[in-house]
């Protein structure tokens, strides 16, 4: 029998259901109209208005934080500085990703954009995720659309092209949510370029003729 204590506890928990499984949830990433969640072990990026794991529906967010609605309630999340691996029971172990520099001198690997299959050229002077347009018609980007117009400088010179957000960026196991890209007019980039919008959201470094990827979480 359970002593008198216990069993005022085990009434209240009754009654607070609620309470006894509160959806744990984090603000691991933040863009103009969307936010990276981790909510009870699973992360994603959900745009404002839409809801992720564990029924959490983003009601507005900035570069300062997001205000989300969990189990009913509305309240101000700013960007979690205590999320890592260990700490999170049940997350998934860092990913990490070796890539041999190829005969040509560069580093080269398959990944995929939006779930659809790319061949990537990592390049550090580039300053985001870049691709011809008819690359990005391949993949269903529907740049023109979402797209903000802007002017970019290619070998040929200064040509029109747009900055768009990829919501998903794969390499091998390593994914990156959020990640910006841009889409260039004309035959130009040849191969679609894994620049720093995806490298500066992982750890990477080169040994030997080897690049190192490995993911922040």
């Amino acid at each position: 029998m359970l002593r008198p204590e216990l069993r005022t506890v085990a009434f209240l928990l009754a009654l607070c259901p609620a309470f006894a499984s509160a959806t744990q949830v984090q603000v691991v990433g933040l863009f103009p109209g969307a936010a990276v969640l981790y909510v009870d072990g699973q992360r994603k990026l959900v745009k404002v208005g839409q809801t992720g794991p564990g029924g959490v529906q983003v009601i507005s967010a900035d570069s300062r934080g997001a205000t989300l609605r969990v189990d009913g309630v509305e309240r101000r999340y700013e960007l979690s500085r205590e999320y890592n691996q260990a700490a999170s029971p049940g997350a998934p172990q860092k990913e990490r990703l070796s890539i041999a520099r190829g005969n040509n001198g560069h580093f080269q690997v398959a990944g995929s954009i939006e779930g659809h299959p790319v061949q990537f050229l990592v390049d550090t002077g580039a300053t985001s995720v870049a691709m011809n347009e008819h690359q990005a018609r391949r993949l269903g980007i529907d740049y023109r659309v979402k797209g903000l117009p802007m002017k970019a400088s290619t070998a040929a010179g200064t040509v029109n092209a747009w900055r768009v957000t990829f919501d998903r960026v794969k390499v091998g196991g390593i994914e990156v949510l959020g990640v910006e890209g841009a889409v260039i007019e004309g035959e130009a980039p040849v191969e679609v370029l894994l620049g720093m919008s995806f490298l500066n959201r992982v750890r990477w470094r080169e040994e030997q003729g080897v690049l190192l990827l490995e993911s922040k979480f």
